[in-house]
């Protein structure tokens, strides 16, 4: 079983995954954070991993803060090759409810050059506090289309969104149009408490599915997923997460969180995910394969696989 952690501040420690193939290898890209040993310029940054498979990897750099908007820190990487080069698709860090999407692209996946636009998209509109969080993008049609996270006006309850641009355009702040006026998943399950986030999208046999966090970080954070014909209504595949938190005594106990969807070249499907059992004292990455059942996904079975509480509200 694939078990990835930067160790470079000091102990275990990566966060919400993404990868992509490019130029012949793998590449992983990872939320890390600060070292908090007083040095300047300290914050959150991502890791950038290499591998000739998908479980084992080497770390071979990090992005820093490329635009001044990013001063305190950047994180949460999605990613994308497009053009013969990848674009990745960040938050600013630690700004609360101005916390923005930014957007980068890379010839190498390693150097990072900013979109002089950024941050590329803020979310509008009365239902939500203006926040946007927790990228990812999935080619639609001729659109890109832009997952995001947010919060309501009162900064309590998590939920998601979604923005378009033309996939001929540069992804820049002109290029994005919020398409939803509203939340397109909000949280109704009782296992989701108050949270849904970290969108991870991917297509299969013409419908969109897309796997989600169930619930804030360690409460625990479990893993859902919903489907859709167009990419703005959705319906959950399972009222259980379809992806648990460990039993104690397992890597995960306190969480399977922030999911990733990578369909390689060879058409198998992937899900990274992070997890911990000490309340995010450390995190790992890992990964499950994903097979498909009548249209349905089906996620591999890891030690950790049990009967999760459900149910509705």
């Amino acid at each position: 079983m694939m078990m990835f952690a930067d160790t470079s501040r000091g102990r275990p420690f990566s966060k919400d995954p993404a990868v992509v193939e490019f130029d012949g290898r793998y590449l992983l890209y990872y939320s890390i954070p600060a070292f908090g040993d007083g040095r300047e310029d300290d914050g959150w940054r991502i890791g950038v991993a290499a591998g000739r498979d998908l479980d084992n990897w080497e770390k071979v750099g990090e992005v820093a803060p490329l635009s001044a908007c990013e001063r305190n820190g950047l994180c949460a990487p999605g990613a994308i090759v497009l053009g013969g080069k990848i674009h990745m698709f960040y938050q600013t860090y630690g700004n609360g409810r101005d916390d923005a999407i930014c957007h980068a692209t890379s010839p190498d996946g390693v150097n990072f050059i900013p979109d002089a636009s950024n941050p590329i998209f803020s979310a509008t509109g009365d239902w939500n506090c203006g926040r946007a969080i927790d990228a990812d993008v999935i080619v639609h049609g001729e659109r890109l289309l832009l997952y995001f996270s947010t919060r309501d006006p009162g900064m309590r309850v998590q939920m998601t969104g979604v923005a378009a641009a033309p996939l001929d355009s540069a992804f820049s702040r002109d290029d994005w149009v919020q398409i939803c006026d509203g939340p397109i998943m909000y949280p109704t399950l009782r296992w989701e408490q108050d949270c849904i986030e970290a969108s991870a999208l991917c297509g299969h046999d013409g419908r969109l599915f897309m796997f989600y966090g169930g619930a804030y970080n360690n409460a625990p954070q479990q893993i859902g997923c919903a489907l859709s014909d167009d990419g703005l209504a959705w319906k959950r595949v399972s009222e259980s997460p379809v992806l648990p938190n460990g039993a104690p005594g397992e890597w995960n106990s306190s969480e399977s969180g922030h999911p990733f969807v990578f369909k390689a070249a060879d058409g198998g499907y992937h899900i990274f995910f992070q997890g911990n059992d000490d309340r995010g004292k450390t995190w790992y990455l890992s990964r499950r394969e994903i097979t498909w059942d009548n249209g349905m996904p089906r996620i591999g079975p890891g030690h950790e696989d049990r009967d999760p509480v459900s149910g509705r509200e």
